[in-house]
């Protein structure tokens, strides 16, 4: 069944009624009518199987059927710590790392960083990454969106995290001797870890220096040069695949016999 988030459900509630944009996208767009079942999610985790029982313009309203259970969460939190890229890269990034179950997305400001957002624009950037968000997490069945912050300069970044013991991983082509892959074989796996990106010029070597001092242990991927935007996915990926739950193994038991 097709999935739509609301802003919020509660148990006690017999009917919901959904607006726009979403009203349209089950109308216009689906062409779905009275009648038609799908799922109902609020983006805290609740779902419930609903069915439509009326439409109009703008607006459609919905039986609540019953509760669903939510998919679980990734075994693994991950902050993704990225460069502010171009609009078209920068919303690549974002969908894609919430299709696969990144829990948090902080864009950052760095020395090489090429694109500026005016303070004007600020809030209707984040609206917009943020519905990229909700979008992605329709797709991959996810029970609640990554959240994206606004940007915020590198510094701060590294001052957020200075203090946790969580692993803290900055993606630098620089870095000869420890790739990614090993670094997260050699480590018992943690309930979070932040992984920080850089643009398309990289960091300075006064960057990497200021993440080291705050714990942050520069990887490599290899010999190839990604774009900004694949790098994030391919090390939200690995971390998936290493810690995470790019598998089955967790939703099937194992043959006995």
């Amino acid at each position: 069944m097709r999935r739509f988030f609301v802003e919020r459900m509660e148990p006690a509630d017999d009917q919901v009624r959904v607006t726009s944009p979403e009203a349209d996208h089950i109308t216009r767009v689906l062409r779905m009518g009275p009648g038609e079942r799908l799922i109902l999610m609020d983006g805290t985790g609740a779902r419930f199987q609903a069915v439509i029982r009326s439409t109009r313009p703008g607006e459609v309203l919905l039986d609540l059927e019953r509760a669903l259970p939510a998919p679980p969460p990734s075994p693994v939190e991950i902050t993704l710590c990225a460069s502010l890229l171009k609009s078209r890269p920068m919303d690549l990034m974002i969908q894609k790392t919430s299709e696969l179950g990144v829990h948090r997305i902080q864009p950052m400001l760095c020395t090489r960083t090429t694109v500026r957002l005016p303070p004007n624009r600020v809030e209707s950037r984040l609206r917009h990454w943020r519905e990229i968000a909700r979008s992605a997490a329709k797709q991959a069945d996810r029970a609640v969106p990554a959240h994206v912050e606004g940007p915020k300069a590198f510094e701060d970044v590294l001052m957020e995290w200075r203090e946790s013991r969580l692993p803290k991983v900055l993606l630098y082509e620089g870095e000869a001797s420890l790739d990614l892959k090993t670094l997260l074989r050699r480590t018992r796996p943690e309930k979070g870890i932040a992984m920080v990106v850089g643009p398309e010029g990289g960091f300075t070597p006064r960057e990497v220096d200021a993440a080291r001092t705050s714990g942050f242990v520069p990887v490599s991927l290899g010999r190839r040069i990604l774009r900004s935007e694949t790098a994030g996915l391919a090390v939200v990926t690995v971390a998936q695949y290493e810690w995470g739950d790019l598998g089955i193994e967790n939703e099937f038991p194992k043959n006995q016999g």
